[in-house]
């Protein structure tokens, strides 16, 4: 760990962080989410930027240590979850993979196919959380908890003080429930779902996290701090593509035109992305534009993939330049 910390200290691509994050901590555009009452308390000097390699290499800068609550980050990994209790095509059968141009809260609801449009919205994301298997509700919590424990790296908690601000605000998210289960879209434990939903978006972590995540799908689903498998190798193709096309609220269109790498936003700042096959980026800010996303954020994203070509219509061998920059410096 020591010889890692001197190393991260020493890599070049620190100074692009301290560089890009110099520029953007001085921008205070858009506004923290107080629709949760708890998420109003951040702090909007809040900046920080983490990126981990496939091999383990982690270099950060600025508030990178802030825990914050993961929102809805955490919805291509629940979405995984499903996949691997139930297999692809019973998941499918439940919630769509399209993408809706609407805001990640409209009660939308695909009508012809009888399901949520997509996963990343909050109507598929309740859906998803009713597919996670578990004798009872404990074990369906232990067992969503222990999951993104193995994608940190860290066991993890929930935040039970965001948890109850999520359960008395959370009225939106409750008539989605109530509105899918009319309509057969989720089982009659769908208040359990819509629990363990409140649950998941008030696990606690931090942009570090965040960039381990973000290296565990970019290593095919093998932590590569632990070692330990988070998701089956064949599954990840299937998060890094709803990533791609509806991470980032009604913004994904642009994101994937500007940006071009897979990533998940979440209201209270975060922003998890992934070059497959590189590394992962975790990033946590909680001024939001109108989209819902990072402000600083996004900017962050975009400026690096322009400086290192990490789109993913650019050359693959472009992008892994950037790993040149996690070597020592000559003295």
């Amino acid at each position: 760990m020591l010889l890692g910390r001197m190393k991260s200290a020493a890599a070049p691509i620190r100074d692009v962080l301290k560089d890009l994050h110099t520029r953007l901590v001085a921008n205070y555009e858009g506004r923290i989410a107080d629709y949760i009452p708890e998420l109003a308390t951040a702090s909007p000097d809040s900046f920080g930027i983490a990126l981990c390699t496939t091999d383990g290499q982690i270099v950060e800068y600025g508030d990178y240590k802030t825990s914050f609550t993961i929102q809805s980050v955490s919805k291509p990994f629940m979405f995984g979850l499903a996949i691997g209790d139930h297999g692809l095509d019973h998941v499918l059968s439940k919630v769509g993979v399209e993408p809706t141009g609407e805001a990640f809260n409209s009660i939308v609801l695909d009508e012809v196919s009888n399901r949520p449009y997509n996963p990343m919205v909050n109507s598929g994301a309740i859906a998803t959380a009713d597919l996670v298997k578990g004798k009872d509700y404990p074990e369906r919590v232990k067992r969503m908890v222990e999951m993104f424990s193995r994608y940190c790296g860290r066991e993890v908690f929930v935040d039970n003080t965001v948890f109850m601000s999520e359960r008395m605000t959370g009225h939106r998210n409750r008539a989605m429930a109530h509105l899918m289960r009319n309509f057969d879209m989720m089982s009659e434990k769908f208040e359990e779902a819509l629990e363990l939903y409140f649950q998941q978006c008030s696990i606690l972590v931090n942009a570090h996290d965040l960039s381990v995540m973000g290296a565990t799908l970019a290593n095919g689903g093998l932590n590569p701090l632990t070692k330990i498998r988070a998701i089956e190798s064949e599954n990840v193709k299937y998060l890094l593509s709803i990533m791609m096309s509806c991470g980032m609220y009604d913004y994904a269109g642009e994101w994937a035109f500007r940006v071009g790498i897979p990533a998940k936003s979440g209201v209270a700042g975060g922003i998890v992305a992934v070059v497959p096959g590189v590394l992962g980026i975790g990033l946590y800010s909680p001024l939001l534009d109108i989209k819902g996303n990072s402000v600083r954020g996004v900017k962050a994203c975009q400026e690096l993939s322009q400086k290192f070509s990490l789109h993913a219509f650019e050359s693959s061998a472009a992008a892994s330049k950037i790993l040149e920059l996690f070597s020592f410096k000559k003295r």
